[in-house]
């Protein structure tokens, strides 16, 4: 479909050329083309937009073929400047796009400090205090619908970042945008800069950010709420998504505001659905029976805790009879100080981890994750620790592999360097039996002739849906079961012949498919509990959520 021109005719081509964000380049019309006076300033050729990315870009990303940094660089400056040809980049050509623009990549250009150009996005500071409502309406655009913001203290695995951080909302709303269909100039990244406690970024002249030590609690909450309650008041149907907020902020906001306003926290909320997703496709392929799981999970923050709060809920919701407490006690989760338990000595344990602490180890401590692995003897293992990476050595994943028939191991920190373990290895141990997740892209595994699909936890299998429903239906928040139910949604995505390849998560070129799943079971649980406050009915949902996706494409490609 041919698109609408987006300046008057009598603005003349400086508007489109030099000021206009999305120049479709070959792409105009020979009608837009007149209106828009750009005759003689093109060649004459007219191609679709996919014809110009399956022309130009691909094979430009190709030639950059050792340099992720490199075409991370190149695809900003193509959402920038042509924003048509990037979201048909990567609405065709996701599985290529994906890990330049988000994970691994992002994380790269974070530490670097990739800069933005005016206009991509908004930075918030401590100083703002008292004028942040102000300030919000120096923002283009009137109609936000969703806000991914960060204070950039914990990105990745990374840590403190400070605003060299602003690369994740950047790239998280790309993925909204191309996964669940929000409309690009209806989202808006933003950075809260609070400080920083990076040595080299406050003895940096080359670092734009404020160069004093990160604010006290109260300080920071007091730009938090001013910040939060500004937008509430600016946009207030918008969806805000907290992203890469360190322990315990990131707690302490979800608590506080998720009841106040639209918002969630993909790290804790929308890593537990992917991966209680996940875990439920891998127990139908382990032969083990959900009330006989016993899973492991390696670190203890908002990932790790919140996977574990998804996944109890998960089991109750399929086994109506298992009591919370039951749940809980299938969950052992391990941190830098080994297995948590009431009474290994901890000066303070932090209230996050207090629900996991177990109470019947009979005094035993186990003092790291491969002393808990053989004495618990789990049927599953998970990762969230962030750390170095490589902490499923070979010996812990042998005890796996010794104790069950088909050991289910997820090694989900990222990027990929954090992986806790790799892929080949797990599969080679465990001579193929392994059931497998990733957080970050791989390459298939070959075992004995057999080839492997590295199945990706991605929580992009998640956000994107969740944010798109509760967008769609105006809900007043982010439930506890509409996050179960978008669980239930991804799990049930993964069709037949995705499970006889060994896939426990659907193939990503199917994500607008699956993020259209996902958002209308949200959107049914939230007009369930009288959380949408636009009228939801299920007939046909899934085909009206699809068709009111934001597409670029001429030509109708998705």
């Amino acid at each position: 479909m041919e698109q609408e021109a987006t300046s008057s005719a009598s603005s003349g081509c400086p508007n489109v050329i030099n000021n206009n964000r999305d120049d479709l380049g070959p792409s105009f019309s020979a009608k837009q083309r007149k209106q828009l006076h750009l005759r003689g300033l093109l060649p004459e050729h007219t191609e679709t937009l996919r014809e110009q990315v399956d022309n130009r870009v691909i094979p430009l990303l190709k030639t950059k073929q050792s340099d992720p940094l490199a075409k991370h660089k190149y695809l900003s400056q193509l959402r920038q400047h042509q924003r048509s040809v990037f979201y048909t980049a990567c609405l065709t050509h996701l599985e290529t796009i994906m890990p330049l623009i988000y994970t691994p990549t992002v994380g790269e250009a974070c530490q670097k400090g990739v800069k933005y150009p005016t206009g991509a996005a908004m930075y918030i500071s401590k100083s703002d205090r008292g004028e942040i409502r102000e300030i919000l309406d120096n923002w283009p655009h009137d109609d936000v619908e969703i806000i991914v913001v960060t204070d950039g203290s914990r990105i990745l695995g990374l840590g403190d970042l400070g605003i060299n951080g602003m690369g994740i909302p950047v790239g998280k709303l790309s993925l909204y945008i191309a996964a669940g269909g929000f409309d690009p100039l209806k989202t808006l990244p933003i950075t809260l800069d609070m400080g920083t406690d990076n040595k080299e970024f406050l003895e940096d002249s080359n670092y734009l950010g404020i160069r004093e030590k990160r604010v006290k609690d109260e300080t920071f909450f007091a730009v938090c709420d001013e910040f939060l309650m500004a937008v509430k008041d600016k946009w207030p149907n918008c969806l805000l998504q907290f992203e890469d907020f360190s322990n315990p902020h990131c707690f302490d906001l979800l608590a506080k505001y998720r009841d106040r306003m639209l918002c969630f926290n993909d790290d804790i909320q929308g890593t537990g659905a992917v991966v209680a997703a996940g875990f439920l496709n891998a127990v139908k392929m382990s032969g083990v029976p959900m009330k006989d799981q016993r899973i492991v999970i390696l670190g203890a923050g908002s990932g790790g805790t919140g996977v574990a709060h998804a996944l109890v809920r998960s089991m109750r919701a399929k086994d109506k009879e298992l009591s919370e407490e039951d749940a809980f006690k299938r969950l052992y989760l391990v941190d830098s100080k080994g297995l948590i338990t009431e009474d290994r000595g901890d000066s303070h344990l932090e209230d996050h981890k207090k629900p996991f602490a177990r109470k019947d180890n009979e005094g035993k401590q186990h003092k790291d994750l491969l002393e808990t692995v053989k004495n618990i003897k789990p049927t599953a293992l998970m990762g969230l620790v962030g750390a170095k990476g490589g902490e499923f050595t070979d010996e812990v994943i042998e005890v796996m592999a010794d104790n069950n028939d088909r050991p289910i191991i997820f090694a989900l920190s990222n990027p990929t360097n954090k992986s806790e373990c790799q892929p080949k290895d797990a599969y080679k141990i465990t001579k193929g039996k392994v059931i497998f997740a990733a957080g970050s892209p791989f390459d298939d595994v070959e075992v004995e002739g057999e080839q492997h699909p590295i199945s990706q936890g991605n929580n992009m299998y998640i956000f994107p849906g969740v944010g798109y429903g509760a967008v769609l239906c105006r809900a007043k928040a982010v439930s506890d079961e509409m996050l179960v139910a978008a669980t239930e949604a991804l799990a049930e995505s993964v069709t037949e012949e995705e499970e006889k390849e060994g896939r426990i998560y659907p193939r990503i070129k199917r994500i607008r498919e699956v993020s259209a799943e996902v958002a209308a079971k949200v959107m049914l649980q939230a007009s369930k509990q009288g959380l949408a406050q636009e009228k939801v009915e299920e007939d046909g949902l899934v085909d009206r959520v699809l068709k009111t996706m934001y597409c670029p494409c001429d030509d109708g490609a998705q």
